[in-house]
């Protein structure tokens, strides 16, 4: 299967690369759960390809015996995406529960008398908030499964998302760690088929589920590919935006001052909640 960008900016590992960042991963893996004196992870399974390769990992590095998949579908969520992680979570050999979490969002909404039940889901604002809900009920969920079992929780986000704050602040981005958070979407694709995810899985059109018909690269307004070429050179390099223009295919001005300005607005998410300078 071949899954190198066509965008003329190559972020692909080479065989000897991806083999070291496998390990390294793994290694990772079970450093934080030594370091928190536990040998077990809990982690929430979207039938995504992150969420499926972070599994695949937390088994391979701790065993399938001390992996526990939560599947919180919501009211948005496609059944087939649910299927799919209940799937992974099978072909694992892993323990794991379905929890619905649109009645926790609907008593939390009923309890705040200025959302128009009609409305929450088309709106905007509103229908964002939501979603959001929904995502931070999530990391609720996953951190009473792991304090009841004594687990860390593993997060399922990659260096593409974190870099322009394509998270839930307090939601998906809650976690003990980010096992693929070094690697761009390309290079998570790459990683998984590396460690036997399907193909099905490998090329799924991603989404985060927050409503009806929702995908990642229709929200963030470009594709990922081109996104990860314009991180890699213009955020994470050292070349100015007008290379990204030069050296990507197909790329405009337009895509790249998005993409600063994504990743400029996002930076609180990246941080610490701020304190005051001591005075003493």
């Amino acid at each position: 299967m071949s899954i190198t960008s066509e965008l003329g900016v190559d972020l692909q590992f080479t065989d000897d690369e991806l083999a070291s960042v496998h390990e390294h991963i793994l290694g990772f893996i079970r450093e934080r759960a030594e370091a928190a004196g536990v040998d077990r992870a809990v982690l929430g399974l979207s039938g995504g390809i992150d969420s499926t390769l972070t599994a695949y990992l937390a088994v391979e590095a701790l065993g399938a015996e001390n992996v526990h998949g939560l599947v919180m579908p919501g009211e948005t969520n496609d059944e087939a995406n649910m299927s799919d992680a209940e799937q992974v979570a099978v072909d694992l050999g892993i323990d794991y529960d379905v929890v619905e979490v649109e009645p926790i969002a609907e008593a939390f909404l009923e309890s705040f008398p200025d959302v128009d039940p009609g409305e929450r889901i088309e709106a905007d604002p509103l229908r964002t908030a939501v979603g959001n809900l929904r995502v931070r009920i999530r990391a609720v969920l996953d951190y009473f499964v792991a304090n009841h079992e004594g687990a860390i929780v593993l997060g399922t986000g990659n260096r593409t998302e974190a870099l322009v704050g394509y998270f839930t602040k307090y939601g998906d981005g809650a976690v003990d760690c980010h096992p693929i958070g070094i690697l761009y979407k390309q290079q998570v694709r790459q990683l998984a088929d590396h460690v036997g995810v399907s193909e099905k899985l490998v090329t799924k059109t991603p989404t985060a589920g927050l409503w009806a018909g929702q995908t990642d690269e229709d929200e963030l307004g470009i594709d990922y590919d081109t996104l990860d070429a314009v991180l890699a050179l213009t955020v994470d390099g050292p070349f100015p935006p007008s290379a990204a223009v030069r050296l990507v295919e197909g790329v405009t001005r337009e895509q790249v001052e998005w993409v600063h300005e994504l990743h400029a607005r996002s930076e609180h998410k990246r941080h610490d909640p701020p304190a005051p300078e001591p005075l003493w």
